[in-house]
């Protein structure tokens, strides 16, 4: 049955039978075809036109069908070699698969062969072609881009992140939780020379310390009890790509030992297996836990500490860069509104004022869980003081200076005192869940006198 996409195909053969036989079957399957009897023929061929799969014989004038097939390599082709060699000879079609060929096929061969085997490999490449398209997609998700954020603190982050995207040294992640460390090691791990390998994240802190070591470094069967079958651990599972250790402090000694050696060796040992594995894997770790002080108390190795410190990078917390929580919030309402099907066009000026004095203990996930939750219970529109939770509101308006910790070079006693007088006008309508004349009520004060202060200092609804 003719094809709508017209396939192109490359027959090399010094053989005019076989040349013909080839091209009069693909031709009425529907696929261009294009010959060569020769070598040098070939490379020029093939330089010059593009084709989607190349039929030749091992055996050539000028050289032979290995040639060919390095050629494609060489010019990084998305072509398929497939290989014809005389019968007995197949160690020259294992050495041509070795280099890059799809499959071979041996003479004397029916037209039928050529045929499914020519199907099945155009079939691999535009599976081929899809995978390398959905890898794109799920690298293009953790581009720097995901991670927002326009203060300094991130900006010098985003640079550090490009700088050692490239490099294989080893990485240490320190930052509280919720800041979004994943992220990090993520956008460095697909940002870098690894991205077509895997990236295998672990969590130190969340597997108990006896079932981590199988984890890690895998273990045989019967290597204790409840071990019925052979596990492959996540460091040979990472191998050419990056391991991820998510809470390293969290680490026993005894693994800190076997992970030193990993860092210093590139090998491990499974666990009751006596074979030491060899891998290439780039470790990224994190923390959110001081690992000088755990080194000081002895419970964090400190050959280890300066092994995995390679390149130390810091995410600053959200209270460390309170300016990019309205860019943080448009991010999440524009996620959320998609994910959720719901038309929030954004959060009020007095109310990301508000969640800008709010400390933040649970950092960008936090605000992330906050702004899902507006989303599902307001659902559309503006998201305005009243609709946020009461931890909100119940924050410490007092930020005057005590005799203790007054600044050496004085305050700005007006800016101060009407900081102090919008916070506290700010908490009273959260109190009164936006109506004034409560909020009044509140403060001691005539409704006129607030309404007028909230249009003075311009505290939107």
């Amino acid at each position: 049955m003719p094809h709508t996409h017209t396939h192109r195909i490359l027959v090399v053969d010094d053989e005019s039978a076989i040349r013909d036989v080839l091209s009069t079957v693909l031709t009425a399957e529907g696929y261009t075809i294009s010959t060569a009897t020769d070598l040098p023929e070939a490379l020029r061929l093939i330089t010059e036109d593009v084709f989607d799969i190349v039929i030749t014989d091992l055996k050539l004038p000028k050289g032979n069908g290995i040639e060919v097939l390095r050629q494609i390599k060489r010019l990084n082709l998305d072509t398929l070699g497939i290989v014809i060699t005389g019968y007995g000879s197949i160690e020259s079609a294992i050495e041509a698969l070795r280099t890059g060929a799809y499959d071979y096929i041996t003479k004397p061969f029916h037209a039928d062969e050529i045929k499914i085997l020519v199907r099945k490999a155009l079939e691999y490449k535009k599976l081929h072609k899809e995978n390398i398209y959905l890898r794109r997609q799920i690298q293009s998700a953790y581009r720097i881009e995901n991670i927002i954020g326009s203060s300094p603190g991130m900006q010098e982050l985003f640079q550090l992140i490009e700088t050692v995207a490239d490099s294989d040294s080893t990485i240490l992640i320190f930052g509280e939780s919720g800041t979004g460390k994943e992220l990090v090691a993520r956008a460095i791990h697909y940002g870098g020379v690894r991205r077509n390998h895997p990236l295998i994240p672990v969590n130190c802190g969340a597997i108990p310390e006896d079932l981590l070591e199988s984890e890690l470094f895998g273990h045989v069967k019967g290597a204790f009890t409840g071990a019925v079958m052979t596990r492959v651990g996540r460091f040979h599972l990472a191998d050419g790509g990056t391991i991820f250790l998510d809470e390293i402090g969290d680490m026993s000694p005894k693994l800190q030992v076997k992970l030193l050696r990993v860092l210093q060796e590139q090998e491990f040992d499974p666990v009751g297996s006596t074979e030491t594995i060899k891998i290439n894997v780039r470790v990224i770790a994190a923390t959110n836990t001081d690992l000088d002080q755990s080194v000081a108390e002895k419970r964090f190795r400190e050959d280890l500490y300066y092994r995995l410190n390679v390149i130390p990078l810091h995410i600053p917390s959200l209270r460390e860069r309170r300016e990019d929580i309205p860019l943080l919030i448009q991010h999440f309402v524009e996620k959320f509104n998609r994910l959720k099907h719901r038309k929030i066009t954004g959060f009020s000026p007095d109310a990301i004022e508000l969640l800008q004095e709010y400390p933040w203990p649970g950092n960008v996930r936090e605000l992330e869980n906050l702004v899902e939750r507006m989303a599902i219970l307001k659902s559309i529109g503006k998201v305005t003081v009243r609709d946020l939770p009461q931890k909100f509101s119940v924050q410490q308006a007092d930020t005057i200076p005590t005799a203790q910790f007054f600044p050496e070079d004085g305050i700005d006693f007006n800016s101060v005192v009407d900081d102090f007088e919008k916070r506290l006008i700010l908490h009273a309508l959260n109190k009164a869940r936006g109506v004034k004349s409560r909020a009044a009520r509140l403060l001691r004060v005539k409704r006129t006198t607030l309404v007028e202060k909230i249009r003075k200092k311009r505290i939107g609804a």
